[in-house]
């Protein structure tokens, strides 16, 4: 015999539909403060007490751990109150309900501990600011064995991953809805009229209409990328084989690492490839760059490569080069600003292949500065999350290109002085291009 329990939980009328859904999938747009968290852990709550499949398990997925904490854990508690012998453990945010089944916190910026694990339903909150990888590698697999759902929420952040499921959220086997805040009511009148007096139009397009056209709000590098895309200069980019194959490295410490992949013909930068992954050490990535046989040439690592391991007394340049055999190149430390400014300038030479950088693509399309909440201004810094490893790489790869550049060396002067009878002449042009070589070399982007 059931029973009813009451969670506590009253749906906004603008959310009815969603929870009388019976498709397995679902993406939510939603504007500010329109409920959509709420909404979607009570749903999470009522379907982890009605599963009857054994062990049950539930997720729920915010871009940072921090952030799933701040928003929904007390959600969870206070749904969860209610329901007789549900058990709280605050150092894993887990609810353990009395059918068996768990409902559990986690974020996306290390997804790669969710593998191996099994879910029966999952909320995937403010997906435009999770890596893309996560659905296909570890969501996706996750709940094929259980025939598990899912449910997409967010607001928009460009045309990104969050807006390709959008798009292809019109299949008879997903629910969608968008609710912006000129329809649902849910937001006073003068409410809209004050934010929009203190935002820029796309900043309110974006926040309040849903809008996916709207410019990422203080990306960085968001109106390059659409120059690329406009000219055709985001397509496919075979590897020329007469070219060497250079990389571009940003060392994860118990993190991310990523690596761009690229070749330079004269003043065009050809970058190939992109490869990211999480929680591997320098081993792994020796044996990525093996497996995809290119003919390397240089590879460029950042200042802190130098760095000791305390365990091991080795820096990662002395395990490269035993991994690899190759002696990478270490770059100078530089402001960061200075990098992006770098970055921006460089893209407008560069060449993308479309498929293998694909995800590399959406980093810089949504790599943006930090913003201030209390004094509402963009910090003269970049904000930290998954998108930070590759676009740190792609600023070190626009710091190393140059020096690869082929250039036709500058006229130099064709005279000579005469040595003592019977000694050699010295050539003075000769003498100053390999002067100006060793200064080169000394001053450039590389120790």
């Amino acid at each position: 015999m059931s029973r009813v329990i009451d969670l506590g939980y009253r749906a906004r009328e603008q959310f009815a539909p969603f929870h009388r859904r019976r498709e397995r999938w679902a993406c939510l747009v939603a504007h500010r403060r329109a409920g959509k968290t709420v909404a979607c852990v009570a749903d999470l709550v009522d379907a982890a007490l009605r599963c009857t499949k054994p062990n049950p398990r539930f997720a729920y997925v915010a871009p940072l751990y921090v952030q799933a904490k701040d928003i929904a854990w007390g959600y969870v508690k206070q749904f969860t109150r209610a329901i007789p012998g549900a058990a709280w453990h605050e150092s894993e945010l887990r609810c353990d309900l009395p059918n068996g089944a768990r409902i559990r916190l986690y974020g996306a910026e290390n997804y790669e501990r969710l593998r191996g694990l099994y879910f029966d339903g999952v909320v995937l909150d403010e997906y435009a600011d999770m890596p893309p990888a996560i659905l296909p590698e570890v969501i996706r697999p996750a709940l094929a064995d259980r025939e598990g759902w899912a449910t997409f929420i967010g607001t928009p952040k460009g045309r990104n991953a969050f807006w390709e499921i959008w798009e292809g959220a019109s299949s008879p086997d997903w629910f969608r809805a968008m609710l912006r805040a000129s329809e649902t009511g849910l937001i006073a009148p003068g409410e809209l009229e004050a934010a929009r007096a203190v935002m820029t139009p796309e900043q309110y397009a974006q926040e309040w209409e849903c809008s996916f056209d709207a410019a990422i709000i203080g990306a960085y590098y968001g109106r390059e990328i659409a120059q690329a895309e406009e000219a055709g200069r985001i397509c496919h980019v075979p590897a020329d084989p007469a070219l060497k194959v250079h990389t571009a490295w940003d060392l994860g410490v118990g993190d991310s690492t990523a690596i761009w992949f690229f070749q330079v013909a004269a003043n065009q930068i050809r970058v190939i490839d992109h490869y990211e992954a999480n929680g591997h050490g320098l081993p792994h990535y020796a044996a990525v760059l093996a497996a995809k046989g290119y003919q390397y040439g240089h590879d460029y690592l950042p200042h802190d490569a130098k760095a000791r391991d305390l365990g091991t007394g080795r820096t990662r340049i002395e395990t490269f080069r035993e991994l690899t055999g190759r002696v990478p190149r270490v770059l100078r430390a530089g402001k960061v600003m200075d990098g992006i400014n770098a970055a921006r300038v460089t893209m407008a030479r560069c060449w993308f292949d479309e498929s293998k950088c694909r995800e590399g693509l959406e980093a810089l399309r949504q790599y943006r500065a930090d913003y201030d909440e209390k004094k509402r201004v963009f910090r003269d810094e970049p904000r930290h999350d998954w998108t930070s490893h590759t676009a740190d790489a792609f600023r070190y790869m626009a710091m190393a290109w140059r020096e690869l550049r082929p250039e036709k060396p500058p006229e130099q002067p064709r005279f000579a002085i005469q040595a003592a009878p019977g000694g050699m002449q010295i050539n003075l042009g000769e003498l100053a291009r390999r002067h100006l070589q060793r200064r080169a070399a000394m001053r450039g982007d590389y120790e």
